[in-house]
């Protein structure tokens, strides 16, 4: 690719993400550090965890509110996910193609439950992983490296897939 062809990739790519070109530039030509790469395995990793965990909660979810949320977790990690694969193309990064181990036996766990205890149990996770994710993500957003405006544009939706989390636990509790 020549220089003009990859400024201008460049460029919409930064267009797309919402960063400035120079920003974009900087992302294209210099080798990211070690705590952006991780970040940025911790996130796309933690995308595939949350489409897998969404796809679970609409195929074992006893509420209908748990579906909805499931649905809501599949669709909006998964958009994410792209963005985040793309961010690492980028960064000359190679995507993870599966969750981390902590996360495979999450999974796995909750997988084994069915009915109201699936409900609950799936929904006190989701808690404490996006409330995990959002220190994470806030932290990011602080920084002054490539991935700060990647990270702070995704803290909004993690926060709202916390508080749905959170009223899920809230309403099975008050059910019981």
């Amino acid at each position: 690719m020549n220089r003009p062809t990859m400024i201008a990739c460049s460029l919409a790519a930064a267009m797309a993400f919402g960063v400035t070109a120079g920003q974009a530039q900087t992302t294209m030509n210099s080798k990211p550090n070690k705590a952006d790469e991780s970040f940025l395995k911790e996130a796309i990793q933690g995308d595939l965890a949350e489409v897998n965990m969404g796809k679970l909660a609409q195929e074992k979810g006893q509420s209908q509110e748990v579906k909805q949320f499931g649905q809501m977790l599949e669709q909006d990690h998964s958009q994410h996910l792209q963005k985040a694969k793309e961010t690492a193309q980028q960064m000359g990064l190679t995507a993870p193609t599966e969750p981390s181990a902590k996360q495979k036996k999450m999974y796995d766990q909750t997988s084994k439950l069915s009915g109201a205890q699936f409900d609950k149990h799936f929904a006190q996770e989701m808690v404490s992983d996006h409330k995990e994710d959002i220190k994470k993500y806030q932290k990011e957003a602080k920084s002054k490296g490539p991935l700060a405006d990647f990270a702070e544009q995704t803290v909004p939706t993690l926060e709202k897939h916390l508080q749905t989390a959170e009223s899920l636990t809230r309403n099975k509790s008050s059910q019981h």
